[in-house]
């Protein structure tokens, strides 16, 4: 995947997930900037999802832990490196565990 693919499809992850946070009935908030996505939850904690154009990942850090996603092109979306678990799959996770939002991604 080139650069240029790669951010484009960051891009698109990312706007995605705003979308969804813009069309929830919760108290989140979020910045953008510069690749950065940052969650503010209710409680004041936070998921940050960042672009690694090094790498071509793309990060997500929550309170559990840090977790790096490739994407597969065959899938169209994004799977945890280490067990194929899909980007969307996790963040409903992670919302449920550390704002308890039930979300549902289509990323």
């Amino acid at each position: 995947m080139t650069e240029s693919d790669f951010n484009e499809r960051v891009d698109a992850t990312l706007e995605e997930i705003e979308a969804t946070l813009d069309d929830a009935d919760t108290d989140l908030d979020y910045l953008i900037s510069g690749g950065v996505l940052t969650i503010i939850c209710e409680n004041r904690s936070q998921l940050i999802l960042t672009r690694q154009t090094p790498v071509r990942q793309l990060w997500l850090a929550t309170r559990s832990g840090g977790y790096h996603f490739d994407y597969d092109a065959d899938g169209d979306r994004w799977v945890l490196d280490s067990d194929g678990t899909s980007l969307a799959e996790l963040l409903g996770r992670e919302f449920a565990a550390q704002a308890g939002e039930t979300l549902e991604f289509k990323i």
